[in-house]
């Protein structure tokens, strides 16, 4: 007759402080994992800023950042993909500034137009030079992209579309904006502002573009945008 077990089966289970080692290392590679792939970006937004698409190359940012070949790869596909987060990483940072500027805003439609200001003037707004060299190449990668990798284009622009889309939602609670699908009517504004954006920076890329003119665009684009979302008298 077999005498019944006296002990817990502990030897299939690892002990807690094991538990507790695995994820402390688990954690320290992925935080060096996310701190090399930052430093990845940052150089790349850093190139184009200095010499834009054509001074982005993979030898510029493993020069600029002392990284290996091997420890890019293991990051990114390839150019493709850093573009694509250099891309995604400024839209974070667009929306986070948005954010914050609007949050004191009562009016929706005074969010709205501040957003679509921000969007066409850029750093210019908070009195900083502009670098249309940057602001061109990810314009042109921003319409490759599109057709290339649609889908991830999409994600990276979620976070500004949910924004726009928030402010629609508001207006129309308040009963300033018509009624529509905020999301609908969030996209199709997106839209008409960066393709017109777009295609100011690159006909001006190569071009000091006054101030003053790009602040009457701004102002023109908004009449248009709000006469297309204002509620019916």
């Amino acid at each position: 007759m077999n005498k019944p077990a006296i002990r817990p089966d502990i030897d299939s289970h690892p002990a807690h402080w094991e538990q507790r080692s695995t994820q402390r290392v688990l954690e320290a590679s992925h935080d060096q994992i996310l701190e090399r792939s930052r430093k990845i970006v940052e150089a790349a937004y850093d190139l184009l800023d200095e010499a834009g698409l054509e001074g982005l190359t993979i030898r510029a940012v493993l020069t600029r950042t002392g990284l290996s070949r091997r420890a890019f790869y293991e990051r990114f596909e390839g150019k493709d993909d850093l573009v694509l987060a250099v891309f995604e990483e400024t839209i974070r940072k667009a929306v986070r500034l948005f954010g914050e500027l609007v949050a004191d805003l009562e009016n929706p439609l005074q969010r709205l137009r501040l957003i679509v200001t921000y969007i066409v003037m850029g750093k210019a707004m908070q009195g900083e030079a502009n670098n249309d060299r940057r602001s061109a190449a990810l314009s042109r990668e921003h319409l490759r992209l599109a057709e290339s990798r649609p889908a991830d284009l999409k994600v990276a622009l979620k976070p500004l579309i949910a924004l726009i889309e928030q402010q629609l939602a508001d207006g129309i609670a308040a009963g300033v904006v018509r009624q529509d699908n905020p999301q609908r009517l969030a996209t199709l504004l997106y839209n008409l502002v960066s393709t017109t954006v777009h295609t100011e920076l690159l006909t001006s890329e190569n071009e000091q573009v006054d101030q003053a003119t790009k602040m009457q665009l701004a102002n023109d684009i908004w009449e248009f945008c709000r006469r297309a979302i204002a509620a019916q008298p």
